[in-house]
């Protein structure tokens, strides 16, 4: 080894001891003729001191060096509390530069702000910076936690195709020419789903994978074209057995990281009670404000705007404070969410309602509104009305900017729960359905016989794991019997050859003793991101894109050249159709 000890692991009972380090130099201060800088390696930074003129003429921050020399303990009133070394320092005898740096394009040290380009572009200087690192760390740790979980708990770790055909899961597939084969593409996997219920056809009965899974989607603020998802199956279970898996998988990765004990069982809430009270179907409990309907408060009112199908109303605490132009800029905030805007009511110090909206409504509706949506002076009061889902998307939508503007989420906390019974279908907007999850999702029991009569009301075996407002996880109980998965085809307009065009490797091998069973799978990057107190999963992520898929590092994505297009077969036709 180069060096004989790591610059983090240094402490007092090293005193006086010879040591060798290497890394990189972090900070350099001079102080006449005497010379400090901080070495960073992995582990940690030590503070190394020598006369300037003995060594450090030439050294400049980021050179990789070796120092040679002797840990002593610093002069009293020179200690660092804040750093793990901060009672030592090392006396240079001897600074070999390894490796010059040039120029820097940011600096490592320090929170300087830096744009995300420059970052992602200079990743491999970014990630020497230390809260990047420990994301990294974090990661890490996790991963072998998971592992270590899931075999604790008797599942068999495969690693399933990443090339494969294409299947409808619910975004674009990212496709590859097959050189071999002309004309002919593989597409990389949305998620291992088929090849996981195949493991359990093929009687492996616990799996589990730590898997790449790939989305061509429109461009999003959070999200990568390639993710990873830690993906379970299990067969002859039901809903319980499967969350009972996730909670112990996510209470040992929280207990383990940051010391939070899973208060388990976690609390459950249905969709249809989500929606109604968050306008969301991954709610953040971590504060309050839910919303209330008023719907049937308005029923008989003359104002056109609330003569619709739902009207909800969510409060903001001393919301009647804001000043003209910043009430404007919630209208301005809803159109940009496709909303016609926000109707408000002012609650003022004096109990007495302002605003337009208060000019259009009756006395007895002002009367009583305040105390109908629990609202107090100097509060405000947002409505939307309209089509019952969008109506209580805006306002879901609402209340977590309220929470963020009013101070009201508490950071500090870890709010869990399941979200459970999520309706089969919604409609598709043409006239038809869609799955809310995938094709291969079963009915609750009690709709296992009549989901097809009654598509719009039909409820899901399915479940997802929510923590402070985001889906860390979902699943579901799967269909297994070929008769009731030809009747979900059925409300889905998919033909026989259709889903044998599609899915036929499936159904084949659910001619042949399938078992029940059921799975789900979390979201890797966002569980690490939570974990390491990251604000994207870009945080968490080595070598990621940027929100519009480009990667600042490599360039890519980037054309090819006529040869390759030619030799790939880009522009092939099939043998079929030629």
């Amino acid at each position: 080894m180069i060096r004989t000890h790591t610059a983090g692991s240094l402490r007092q009972e090293h005193a006086g001891q010879q040591v060798t380090l290497a890394g990189w130099v972090a900070r350099r201060r001079d102080h006449g003729g005497v010379v400090f800088i901080d070495l960073r390696d992995a582990s940690g930074s030590a503070q190394v001191v020598f006369r300037e003129e003995d060594h450090a003429h030439d050294l400049r921050a980021e050179y990789c060096v070796k120092v040679v020399g002797q840990v002593r303990v610093r002069p009293e009133g020179n200690e660092n509390p804040d750093l793990p070394t901060g009672a030592i320092e090392v006396v240079a005898d001897r600074v070999e530069v390894l490796s010059e740096s040039a120029p820097l394009p940011f600096p490592i040290e320090g929170n300087v702000g830096v744009s995300e380009e420059a970052r992602l572009k200079y990743r491999y200087l970014d990630i020497r910076r230390q809260q990047v690192a420990a994301a990294m760390r974090t990661r890490s740790k996790a991963t072998y936690l998971a592992n270590e979980v899931m075999h604790e708990l008797g599942f068999v770790y495969v690693e399933t195709p990443t090339l494969t055909r294409s299947t409808p899961e619910g975004a674009r597939d990212f496709l590859v020419p097959v050189r071999l084969q002309p004309g002919n593409w593989y597409a990389l996997p949305q998620s291992p789903q088929l090849f996981k219920q195949l493991l359990q056809v093929a009687g492996l009965e616990r799996y589990y994978q730590l898997a790449k899974c790939y989305r061509d989607e429109d461009l999003r603020a959070d999200r990568q074209p390639e993710f990873t998802q830690i993906d379970v199956e299990m067969s002859f279970v039901d809903q319980e057995d499967v969350i009972e898996v996730g909670e112990q998988l996510i209470g040992r990765l929280w207990k383990e990281i940051v010391g939070y004990e899973l208060p388990t069982p976690l609390p459950r809430m249905t969709y249809a009670d989500a929606m109604a009270r968050y306008g969301s179907d991954k709610p953040d409990l971590r504060f309050g404000q839910e919303l209330v309907e008023m719907t049937e408060y308005f029923s008989d009112t003359s104002f056109r705007v609330f003569q619709a199908d739902y009207v909800g109303a969510v409060v903001m605490p001393g919301g009647a404070a804001q000043t003209r132009k910043e009430l404007d800029g919630w209208q301005d905030w809803a159109r940009s969410r496709g909303a016609k805007g926000l109707a408000y009511v002012l609650v003022q110090p004096d109990g007495t309602l302002g605003g337009p909206v208060a000019k259009n409504l009756s006395e007895q509706e002002l009367s009583g509104l305040a105390a109908k949506v629990g609202a107090e002076p100097g509060d405000a009061i947002f409505f939307a009305a309209g089509a019952r889902n969008a109506a209580r998307d805006l306002l879901g939508a609402a209340r977590l900017e309220i929470g963020r503007r009013c101070g009201l989420i508490d950071e500090s906390q870890w709010a869990f729960l399941w979200v459970v019974d999520a309706p089969m279908f919604e409609e598709d907007g043409e006239g038809g359905w869609t799955a809310v999850h995938h094709p291969f999702t079963g009915p609750k029991p009690e709709w296992a016989d009549n989901f097809q009569d009654h598509p719009g009301e039909a409820l899901a075996y399915a479940y997802d794991m929510v923590c402070n407002g985001m889906e860390i996880g979902g699943g579901s109980i799967r269909i297994h019997r070929a008769e009731m998965q030809q009747r979900v085809f059925d409300v889905l307009g998919i033909s026989k050859e259709e889903a044998e065009s599609k899915f036929g490797f499936l159904l084949e091998a659910f001619k042949y003793g399938p078992p029940p069973h059921g799975g789900i799978a979390y979201g890797w990057d966002r569980i690490c991101m939570l974990l390491s107190g990251g604000e994207s999963i870009r945080d968490v992520i080595a070598f990621p894109k940027t929100a519009s898929g480009f990667d600042p590092l490599t360039g890519a994505p980037t054309p090819i050249t006529v040869d390759q297009r030619k030799e790939a077969g880009v522009d092939a036709r099939p043998k079929t159709e030629a």
